[in-house]
């Protein structure tokens, strides 16, 4: 991979045959003669096949990937190694890309709401595009910055951010008026959204405020659509089939419109695993609790575990409705998950089936590396250098693996979640 330098990133390479799990493992014994911390590993291969996956499903969109969505430097590095842009939300993000060795022009100030002092150091540094959608920002933006800002309009995002359509023609005529140059449209369907649907109408309502910049006094000549971020750390990418359709209808190949996008989730979720361990238990016996009595034996006791990490930390969500995936005969407890703080909100899982835990012992939850603390422990990062079918195979874990205390008998647990959206 061209322009990526493992030595700048500290990346460990993989032996033949081996998995992230296995790195795991292995780090998890040299822990246990005295460290308990919890850590991340990456496994950039999957970052590398995410780039492939979205290259052969959105041919026509370059990806600007969401800085904001996990800041790793290794991330941002193999990305930036891979062609990507970056969609950068703060100054800080800014000079952290910039650092990084990325050029001014692969950079996106894309917040609608910045501070003076940030635009003007995107200007100082050749940051050239960005985002916004009232005429205040307009109005600091000419204050700030130079008079052939090239700029972007954000649209239908929510009631914090993004414009309205009857508001396109105003701020179009003020932006004409303050010298600045609008190049292109952005819109965000929501993190949220699992409709389709979504995505053809505000293609549709984008090809609506080209049009009205056109036919406007102000000369602008769009170029630019920007189809925002929210897609899943999914492989799946139902979405993609809506997406080509609405482009080839609304701004067809050889209409000298760009198209871009600012995946995030999409591209780091299911790259990192968080290894957590148990320092503390709790049984709680819920005599009254029929429910948790069956014929087959079903347990008639709550387990509290306590780990060294949550939401206070490297997790800011709940690990809802999690399945065992677990083999074996091994009993299992109705069982909640606790972050170590004292706050009750402080909580991994609502509840689970497990097997009886004891302390010490670690588990490892996938897919966390989608808006979570990942700078806990930056050395371990790893890279496997053959994609084989150990890795593939460890990539479809979907949350939460028991690994034993070294000195308990060797086994392993599965707690399943589907991908966050």
């Amino acid at each position: 991979m061209d322009g990526f330098d493992p030595e700048q990133y500290d990346v460990d390479f993989l032996d033949r045959g081996g998995t992230v799990h296995d790195f795991i493992d292995n780090k998890i014994k040299e822990l246990s003669l005295g460290c308990s911390e919890p850590f991340h590993v990456a496994n950039l291969d999957n970052l590398v096949k995410k780039y492939v996956i979205w290259c052969n499903n959105l041919p026509r969109v370059k990806p600007f990937y969401a800085v904001k969505c996990n800041d790793t430097p290794t991330v941002i590095g193999v990305l930036s190694a891979l062609g990507t842009g970056f969609d950068c939300a703060s100054k800080a993000e800014i000079q952290l890309a910039l650092s990084l060795g990325v050029t001014p022009d692969r950079i996106i100030y894309a917040h609608t709401i910045k501070a003076e002092s940030h635009i003007k150091y995107a200007r100082t540094h050749g940051v050239q595009m960005m985002t916004f959608d009232n005429q205040e920002e307009l109005s600091k933006i000419a204050r700030c910055h130079a008079p052939l800002m090239l700029l972007k309009w954000c649209v239908r995002l929510n009631t914090k951010f993004g414009a309205s359509l009857d508001s396109a023609g105003r701020l179009l005529q003020r932006a004409g008026e303050l010298g600045l140059d609008v190049v292109g449209v952005s819109f965000h369907v929501g993190c949220q959204c699992t409709d389709s649907r979504a995505y053809r109408q505000a293609i549709a309502d984008a090809r609506q405020v080209f049009n009205i910049a056109v036919g406007s006094l102000m000369g602008f000549q769009l170029s630019l659509l920007d189809i925002g971020g929210g897609f899943s750390g999914n492989e799946n990418f139902k979405v993609a089939a809506t997406i080509n359709l609405a482009l080839d209808d609304f701004f067809p190949v050889g209409c000298g419109v760009q198209i871009i996008a600012e995946p995030g989730r999409y591209y780091v979720e299911s790259a990192f695993t968080l290894a957590v361990n148990v320092i503390a238990k709790k049984v709680i016996m819920e005599e009254a609790a029929e429910h948790n009595r069956s014929e087959e034996g079903v347990p008639d006791r709550v387990m509290m575990y306590y780990v060294n990490d949550g939401v206070y930390g490297s997790l800011s969500f709940l690990i809802n409705d999690p399945t065992s995936g677990s083999e074996g005969s091994e009993r299992r407890y109705r069982s909640v998950i606790w972050g170590p703080t004292c706050d009750s909100l402080d909580k991994l899982t609502d509840s689970c089936l497990l097997p009886e835990l004891q302390v010490g012992e670690w588990l490892l939850m996938d897919n966390t590396g989608a808006y979570t603390q990942v700078e806990l422990l930056k050395t371990n990062k790893s890279i496997n250098n053959q994609v084989n079918q150990s890795i593939n195979q460890s990539i479809k874990l979907k949350n939460l693996t028991l690994v034993p205390n070294p000195s308990t008998v060797s086994r392993k647990i599965i707690i399943q979640r589907t991908y966050s959206i």
